[in-house]
């Protein structure tokens, strides 16, 4: 279902948030889809349900899924209309992000090729080639 970089340092039920957003984005799963319970996919993926939980609650949080007690969590439907505020957070991180790289001496020509090579990563489905999971 999913591939975890265990060496990352990012947490693990951070790349699984990305991973989700991913399927929803990419429609693999579908407004109202029910998702997998917490105890279903902590077996499927391997990983402390707690992890598993975690990244329901940021995804509910942020708008991603939604809950029904005692039915599960499903996936929210999306707007089609751009998220304004989401949109100016990500801008926000990113000038920060490219501020860091700066005062490392990350060149203008290195940023924008770890640009393209993002989206090259986001529209290929092998872009976790190499890692140590495969779930």
């Amino acid at each position: 279902m999913f591939e975890f970089d265990w060496r990352s340092r990012q947490p693990i039920y951070e790349q699984l948030i990305d991973k989700m957003k991913e399927m929803i984005v990419r429609e693999l799963w579908q407004p109202h889809d029910q998702l997998p319970s917490v105890r279903m996919m902590a077996k499927q993926l391997m990983v402390n349900p707690n992890t598993i939980q975690k990244a329901y609650r940021e995804l509910e949080r942020d708008g991603w899924i939604y809950s029904i007690p005692g039915k599960g969590s499903f996936v929210a439907p999306r707007s089609k209309e751009p998220n304004i505020e989401a949109i100016a957070a990500v801008r926000e991180q990113f000038v920060r992000l490219v501020k860091e790289a700066r005062f490392l001496g990350v060149t203008d020509e290195q940023l924008w090729r770890w640009i393209i090579e993002g989206e090259k990563e986001g529209e290929n489905d092998d872009s976790t080639r190499g890692r140590d999971k495969n779930v």
